[in-house]
């Protein structure tokens, strides 16, 4: 097998263990996985390895010829290294999971689903200087922008530089002077000096005054150049610099911002909550919080749990815990609001407000209370994720009313999971919503 066939065959394990990152996500055991350490069961471990050409191996006395197939470094297998029957191991394999930090998950998921989400710095950490691009009028000698000042100065040269040769010609025409010739090169637009004109007639004689009958002879006998033939042929001597062309440089100053995030998980623990519907409430949340582990610097996590009230949990209480009571959505975010208040102020932590139910709700809830609570919470992103494995409830209108007073906001989606099928669209739908405004 070639170096090419190799690094194909590479490129198929890269997409199929995207496509059993998908899988894992809809119908994986997530419960392998750590905060900090994500096991994507793999079907695929067949990598293809790097053998000698039997002509490489070197002269005699380097070693038994190998068999085709045989990895480079391995001896043959012999009776007793494993293929006889024998007490099975308690270990599993190692080679059944790929494992990957969250930063890694992120990057295949952005991968899998054609995003890229680009994190927010908000609290700023360190300012250190970059590259000398900014400029101001003062500064230290050493940082004088000669250049700059070249070029202004140049710039000014063209622009009062005249024809002496030419002019000083016109002063001779019979009957003109400094006045006139002034007042005859504005009107042929040609720059000139009122005070060089009148030193150079008052060095004329009298003969050389009347030299030329008229203008029209003049310009018939005299070539007339412009500014660029005559630098060109003469070169430039002075270049008329001013204090106030002057430019200093200075080093841009970039601001290092500490990308943390804030992720509060809500979920509906009502009696309404059975165990297909908290299992998909798991299967999309759970991705999510790995996705912008990896993304940020800095990831915390609320969990909270309501029925008709709303209370703090951890981690491993929010997915399986059931209460019996009713539903009043609006709890959870007037606790919501209470924690990213006192502990995650706007100005240095991004925040994202997921929730998570079958879209019952008690009467007028979502509109009196949970839409304006939504809209007065600062956030990167709202989310709401409907599970309804059997299709909706009568009274499941909570996803619907949320959406449609949403329609078109850049920070609120709405997504629906009904089967494990939808997680991975729902995730691209809150992701996508997110991706769109940074």
């Amino acid at each position: 097998m070639g170096l090419k066939d190799d690094l194909d065959r590479y490129r198929e394990v890269g997409e199929e263990r995207r496509q059993d990152l998908a899988e894992f996500i809809q119908y994986g055991d997530l419960g392998q996985s750590r905060p900090d350490e994500v096991k994507i069961p793999i079907k695929i471990v067949d990598l293809p390895e790097f053998a000698y050409d039997q002509r490489d191996m070197g002269g005699v006395g380097q070693g038994e010829d190998a068999e085709e197939g045989q990895p480079v470094g391995q001896p043959e297998p012999q009776p007793g290294d494993g293929d006889e029957d024998g007490e099975p191991g308690e270990e599993g394999g190692e080679h059944e999971y790929y494992e990957m930090d969250p930063e890694e998950f992120a990057q295949e998921l952005d991968e899998e689903l054609g995003l890229d989400l680009e994190p927010k710095g908000k609290q700023v950490i360190e300012e250190k200087e970059g590259d000398f691009t900014d400029i101001t009028r003062t500064g230290p000698t050493s940082t004088l922008d000669f250049e700059s000042l070249f070029k202004k100065g140049l710039k000014r040269k063209l622009a009062m530089d005249f024809d002496r040769d030419y002019l000083r010609e016109a002063l001779k025409v019979d009957g003109m002077g400094p006045a006139s010739v002034f007042e005859w090169a504005r009107g042929e637009n040609i720059p000139v000096s009122k005070a060089w004109l009148e030193d150079e007639y008052d060095a004329l004689t009298s003969e050389e005054k009347t030299e030329w009958a008229s203008m029209d002879e003049m310009d018939e006998n005299v070539e007339r150049q412009s500014t660029a033939e005559r630098i060109r042929r003469e070169g430039v001597d002075q270049i008329p610099f001013r204090r106030e062309d002057e430019r200093y440089r200075y080093p841009e100053i970039i601001e290092e911002r500490e990308k943390n995030v804030v992720v509060v998980n809500i979920r509906d623990v009502s009696g309404s909550m059975r165990e297909k519907k908290r299992e998909l409430v798991e299967r999309t949340f759970t991705p999510l919080d790995w996705y912008l582990t990896g993304k940020y610097d800095n990831a915390e996590f609320v969990y909270i749990a309501h029925d008709a009230e709303a209370w703090e949990v951890d981690r491993d209480e929010f997915f399986g815990i059931r209460s019996g009571g009713g539903t009043r959505i609006s709890s959870a975010y007037e606790l919501a609001a209470a924690v990213l208040e006192e502990e995650y102020p706007w100005h240095e932590w991004n925040r994202y407000v997921f929730a998570a139910g079958d879209s019952e709700n008690s009467s007028n809830d979502t509109e009196e209370r949970v839409i304006p609570l939504m809209e007065e919470i600062p956030a990167n992103l709202h989310a709401y994720v409907e599970t309804q494995p059997s299709g909706n409830a009568i009274n499941a209108t909570h996803a619907e009313e949320v959406e449609r007073h949403f329609e078109g906001s850049d920070n609120v989606a709405v997504a629906y999971v009904s089967s494990p099928e939808d997680v991975v669209d729902a995730i691209y739908e809150i992701l996508s919503t997110e991706e769109a405004d940074t």
